[in-house]
This record gives structure tokens, C-alpha cells and sequence, in this order.
């Protein structure tokens, strides 16, 4: 057991590490990304998350537990995952045309921006720890679609910091850091799914609840947003397929 809670925790970092890190360095190095790859991109997650939520973790919530277990475990992490949406930034800011004077508005922002998606990212991590419980394929296949949900969070953090003159490598470091606590989060989340059926019922609920709540109050706004034409629909119906042929498969 401890062998292969140190690989989901592994993951877990590397899922977050990797996310904001790229939003970063995409950042940094880019400066610009297409909104139709990005549309569809936040979609397709969007849908395969949404697919997994309701037909995999859910029904596997009820199974291990009892549906007062996985409801709980649902409200939970709906309602952990809102509170902090509520009471701390993780997502946007907005570029005011106030001269340089102003950089280190922008500089506070970013790092903002980096303590909330630090703080979001543990909740979001023991999701991930909860999949690793149900199967390693799950697992694996959270961890993918959390790191691209945290792409754009790290783009958020580079764009506030790069305005504000932080140097690339500073950038690049605070968006990494920012990651970290996804990988405590999946340690969390793979030691609580172990340790009884009713904590693994708990933990099922809490990973769709938080899930849920990132696809329909991030995910899916954020493609409508930088949808061209009918990109943000054909991404999320695509990953709706998708992720019931995996589901499928896996059983």
C-alpha cells in the first residue's frame, strides 16, 4: 500500500507541477495561444470529467458506501471547492492601463492568484487520490485532465507576473510552487480511499463534487468564452463520448 501511495502522490505533484508550470511557461514563451485549440481543449476535459463523475465515481460512491456516503462525500467537496472559489482568487485578473507605476499591483496579483490555486489545488488533488482508489487507469486519467485544467490558472499567474517585470525564471518557479499541494492533496486522497469501504465511499463523492464543480463553473464557461464557432460544444461532446468509452472499457 505505502509503494503505491507514493506514486499517486508522485502523480498527484506532477499533475500540478506540470499544469501550472506549462500555463506558465506557455506564457513566457508564447504569449498568445489559439482560442479555438484552447476552446476545444477546455471542453474535451471538460466533457471527460463530467462522463467519469457521473457514471464511474458516483455509481462507485453508492457501491463501496451507501448513497447517504456518497452524497455526503459529494456536498463535501462541492462545498469545499466553492468556499474557496468564493474566498480566494485562483483564475483571472484584468490589465488596467495604468503605467508602469503600477507593476507592483500586478505583481501582488499574480502571487494572489498563485496562493489560490495553491489552496484549490489540495482539494483537487485528493480527487485524484480517490480515482487511483477506484483504478490506476482512472487515476491516471484524472491526473491528465487536472493538469489541463490548470493550465489556464497558470497562464493567469505568468500573464499577471510578466506584465508586472518578474523575471521568467521567478515566473516559472512561482507557477511550479503553486502545483505542490496537488500532490499532498493525492496522498490524502489515496491514504482516506484505503482505509475503509465507507472512507472510500466518502473520498468517490468528495473527487465528483469537486469535479463537477470545476466543469460547469471553470471549464466549461472558460471554452464558451474562447470558443470560435462551435468549438466549445464539439470539444465537450467529444469528451462526453470519449470518456463513456473509457468508463466501457475499464469495466
Amino acid at each position: 500500500m505505502i509503494p503505491y501511495l507514493i506514486l499517486i502522490t508522485l502523480i498527484g505533484l506532477l499533475s500540478g507541477v506540470i499544469g501550472t508550470a506549462g500555463g506558465g511557461l506557455m506564457v513566457v514563451a508564447i504569449k498568445k495561444i489559439d482560442n479555438r485549440a484552447m476552446s476545444l481543449l477546455l471542453g474535451f476535459a471538460a466533457g471527460i470529467m463530467a462522463a467519469i463523475s457521473f457514471l464511474d465515481l458516483i455509481p462507485e460512491a453508492i457501491h463501496e458506501g451507501t448513497l447517504y456516503s456518497a452524497m455526503f462525500g459529494l456536498l463535501l467537496g462541492i462545498g469545499i471547492i466553492g468556499f474557496l472559489d468564493l474566498k480566494f482568487p485562483h483564475r483571472h485578473f484584468s490589465l488596467r492601463k495604468d503605467g508602469g507605476k503600477k507593476e507592483g499591483r500586478y505583481i501582488k496579483t499574480g502571487v494572489l492568484l498563485a496562493i489560490g490555486i495553491a489552496l484549490h489545488n489540495l482539494p483537487e488533488g485528493v480527487a485524484i487520490g480517490a480515482g487511483f482508489m477506484v483504478s490506476y487507469q482512472t487515476g491516471i486519467l484524472l491526473a491528465v485532465l487536472m493538469a489541463v485544467h490548470n493550465f489556464p490558472e497558470g497562464m493567469a499567474v505568468g500573464a499577471a507576473m510578466c506584465v508586472g517585470g518578474v523575471k521568467a525564471s521567478k515566473v516559472m518557479l512561482i507557477c511550479a510552487m503553486a502545483g505542490v499541494p496537488m500532490g499532498i492533496g493525492a496522498l490524502i486522497g489515496g491514504f482516506l480511499g484505503g482505509v475503509s469501504t465507507l472512507a472510500l465511499s466518502v473520498s468517490l463523492g468528495f473527487a465528483a463534487g469537486a469535479m463537477l464543480y470545476i466543469v460547469f463553473d471553470e471549464l466549461i464557461p472558460d471554452a464558451h468564452r474562447k470558443a470560435e464557432g462551435h468549438s466549445a460544444i464539439f470539444g465537450i461532446l467529444a469528451g462526453i463520448m470519449i470518456g463513456i468509452m473509457f468508463i466501457e472499457l475499464m469495466h
